[in-house]
């Protein structure tokens, strides 16, 4: 009974960071739809570990933890994806971020050099 509300705090706990988490996609209704759903079979698969078997034989899967392990496997398959697909537009981010530093800092330096370059007096200040 003690690890049953205990597994349920955590999932619960996570469950809620997660939704709470302000990521670029976490705002998303489906992802929160999603979460909420796998938080209230991770509840029941706690709370009635039998079931999970039931599901497991329903759907031509031999135990309960062979379903688990393959759910895992799933989710896991899934959130390298996610994070592999927000790396990327993180980096592509950078990059324009990068190449705006790099423009900015070469029309500044261009600014600074014209003036004594294109001196309209000459090179002595206009004496001479």
């Amino acid at each position: 009974m003690l690890i049953q509300i205990l597994l349920i705090a955590a999932i619960l706990v996570i469950g809620f960071l997660v939704i709470r988490n302000p990521g670029s996609d976490s705002h998303l209704a489906i992802r929160r739809l999603l979460l909420l759903g796998f938080v209230v079979a991770a509840v029941l698969s706690v709370l009635f570990p039998q079931w999970l078997t039931w599901v497991a034989t329903l759907i031509g899967v031999g135990r309960g933890t062979d379903l688990l392990l393959y759910a895992l496997v799933v989710v896991v398959l899934v959130f390298i994806a996610t994070q592999y697909r927000a790396n990327v537009e993180q980096n592509r981010r950078i990059t324009q971020l990068a190449r705006r530093i790099a423009l900015l800092e070469a029309r500044e330096s261009e600014s600074r050099a014209e003036p004594t370059r294109h001196s309209p007096d000459g090179p002595t200040g206009g004496q001479g």
